[in-house]
């Protein structure tokens, strides 16, 4: 870790994946010297101690919000973040947001440091960069060193996700319906307390949900392959944190088992689980930074394709740390 000293804002810092960045930076002891803390007008006043001292909450006012700053990390939604990422950027900081709205755009960098971290060299100047989906991230992560083995063919992913994707609605939905209680807000179409539910966002004129096109468009886009083929089916279902994944992976050529066991053994990114009796869940992911991987086997009918079960914590990799592993890679600049 590079022991320049830089300052860092933090916005959406009273939500769950802004309370999962402070305690990032309190573990990998971050080198910054100032933190600021924004979060909505509810929240100002608030206290956190962060790095050792006691920081308070304050509200997106005026344009001098983000003035001195290195780093902002963004964690509150797509509109807070198209208004004040680009004049944290402008005002001298690299932006580093969490929302979907810059991951697609052709002018901003989709990163997920494992994977395409060396583009964020070639960053010239303070600017925006877009922290991918949460469920794209655990995979592509796999992705990257399945295609160290054998160049990719085609992806295609089921994924089970916990209601903390939906925000703290998600929780209480999943609690009041537990309790038996009415849910006062509702954000999931069904009940989501002993069910699954085959839609996350909305259902668009091709039969894919919003979130299933940001897999497949993410996907490509970090992975730099505009032609891969990928597919994939996203499933809301009641635990709490944690997200995981099926993916089939079509190689180019057949592969052996001692190749990907090794390749995926090796990783400094990935805890794998050769033992095909043995799985990784949500549960063993938990509050943990990898990504966890397991019941990898060559599929019967498809000798060039391999299954996975993935999962990894959706608020940890799958937002706030991928975001600290960014801003990581910057600090030589500072």
């Amino acid at each position: 870790m590079s022991q320049n000293q830089v300052r860092i804002g933090v916005v959406g810092a009273t939500g769950a994946v802004g309370q999962s960045f402070l305690k990032l930076l309190e573990e990998r002891q971050f080198p910054a010297s100032e933190v600021r803390l924004f979060a909505s007008k509810a929240s100002i006043g608030k206290t956190y101690s962060v790095l050792g001292q006691t920081r308070t909450v304050r509200s997106l006012e005026n344009e001098t919000d983000f003035s001195g700053l290195d780093l902002v990390f963004f964690s509150s939604g797509d509109e807070i973040s198209k208004e004040w990422a680009p004049l944290a950027a402008k005002q001298g900081a690299f932006a580093i947001d969490n929302s979907a709205a810059f991951r697609m755009s052709p002018d901003h960098l989709l990163c997920v440091p494992e994977v395409n971290g060396n583009k964020l060299q070639e960053l010239s100047s303070p600017q925006v960069i877009a922290n991918p989906n949460c469920s794209t991230i655990q995979m592509v992560v796999l992705l990257n060193e399945l295609q160290q083995v054998e160049n990719l063919a085609k992806v295609t992913v089921s994924t089970y996700q916990s209601v903390s994707g939906a925000g703290q609605q998600g929780f209480d939905q999943l609690d009041q319906e537990t309790k038996k209680e009415t849910v006062s807000h509702p954000v999931f179409s069904r009940p989501i307390f002993e069910n699954s539910i085959p839609q996350i966002g909305s259902i668009g004129a091709n039969g894919f949900t919003s979130e299933e096109m940001k897999m497949i468009l993410e996907t490509k886009k970090i992975m730099s392959q505009p032609n891969l083929k990928v597919s994939a089916f996203a499933v809301r279902v009641p635990t709490r944190i944690g997200h995981a994944e099926s993916v089939w992976v079509e190689f180019d050529k057949s592969v052996t088992q001692d190749q990907v066991y090794s390749q995926l053994s090796q990783s400094d990114d990935i805890i794998f689980e050769a033992d095909p009796t043995q799985f990784h869940t949500v549960q063993d992911a938990a509050d943990k930074n990898p990504v966890y991987v397991s019941r990898a086997h060559q599929d019967l009918d498809s000798p060039n394709t391999w299954i996975f079960w993935c999962v990894a914590d959706n608020i940890r990799k799958g937002a706030a740390l991928n975001g600290i592993q960014i801003a990581e890679k910057l600090l030589p600049r500072f």
